[in-house]
């Protein structure tokens, strides 16, 4: 979710759309009339992960969703970590699995969620207990995955690509 300032954090005046000569030429960004303060609004990083679990594909589902979406175990980097130690971590937390190798498979820009992931692929091992944060999990065989067409669906693809197997997107809305 993209966070959008009203006041200013630093001294409480309501923020304005103010466009300012900037290093790429002039630019309208939420500004501070008073103290000059700007809310940048820059993409937020993301971790993900394509866990590949006893050769399956462990997708989850969050508990706040609605309906049936199976999707990455993602989440955010911590002060002071790597993205490689941030998505060990919240595989750890959100599964209770032990993330034995890791490997970059891109980066995507999730713009609609004013987002850029950093998707890896993990594969891991242990016991599956996940955490409240998760409703339930499956284990899908890599062709029989679907990705969806945004964000960590890409990564998704492009990481069943490089296993040679042609992704299936499916259509988000069910047309």
């Amino acid at each position: 979710m993209t966070q959008v300032f009203r006041f200013c954090p630093s001294c409480a005046t309501e923020l304005a759309l103010i466009s300012q000569l900037e290093d790429g030429g002039e630019k309208a960004r939420l500004r501070c009339p008073a103290c000059n303060f700007t809310h940048w609004n820059n993409p937020v990083p993301v971790l993900a992960a394509v866990i590949e679990y006893e050769g399956q594909v462990l997708l989850a589902r969050n508990a706040a969703w609605p309906g049936r979406m199976f999707a990455l175990i993602t989440g955010f980097m911590e002060a002071g970590e790597t993205p490689e130690a941030g998505i060990a971590r919240e595989i750890a937390e959100e599964t209770s699995l032990s993330t034995h190798a890791l490997s970059l498979i891109g980066v995507y820009d999730f713009q609609r969620m004013n987002q850029l992931i950093i998707a890896y692929h993990a594969v891991a091992s242990g016991e599956i207990r996940l955490s409240p944060e998760l409703a339930e999990y499956r284990l899908f065989a890599p062709e029989k995955v679907k990705c969806w067409p945004a964000g960590t669906g890409y990564a998704m693809a492009d990481w069943l690509r490089s296993r040679g197997h042609e992704p299936q997107f499916i259509d988000p809305f069910g047309a």
